[in-house]
């Protein structure tokens, strides 16, 4: 039993890039992906999801609303949010958000923030 994540991006071409990522990572279990911010909060209500990983900039909400209405859950995933504008990576911090990737992002940025997620779980459980 892995981190239960859900990736969220407008564009399918990063989408899949991030399903690819998840998918080979042994301590990750990816529960759904989304072109659309609108569904994940009422996925996660319904959900144990651990980990958010949303672009910020999308048509229907932003990354930022979605994380905000996230955090007001009774059991708030961690989010990650990611975007092209380094400026965001400042709302991210206003927000609480639990981290920002830069845009064009790599496999091992990923990675970073699962190894964080997993440090900072082992801390609360000692």
């Amino acid at each position: 039993m892995g981190i239960k994540v859900v990736a969220v991006d407008n564009a399918p071409e990063l989408l899949t890039k991030l399903k690819g990522i998840f998918r080979n990572l042994e301590n990750v279990e990816l529960l759904a992906c989304f072109e659309e911010a609108v569904a994940v909060v009422d996925f996660v209500r319904e959900n144990p999801v651990d980990m958010v990983f949303t672009d910020i900039v999308m048509p229907d909400i932003s990354g930022i609303s979605l994380a905000s209405s996230l955090h007001r859950l009774a059991k708030p995933p961690a989010v990650v949010l990611m975007s092209s504008i380094p400026g965001f990576s400042l709302e991210a911090w206003k927000i609480q958000a639990f981290g920002f990737i830069e845009k064009p992002y790599t496999r091992m940025d990923v990675v970073r923030m699962v190894n964080k997620y997993e440090r900072e779980q082992t801390k609360l459980c000692v």
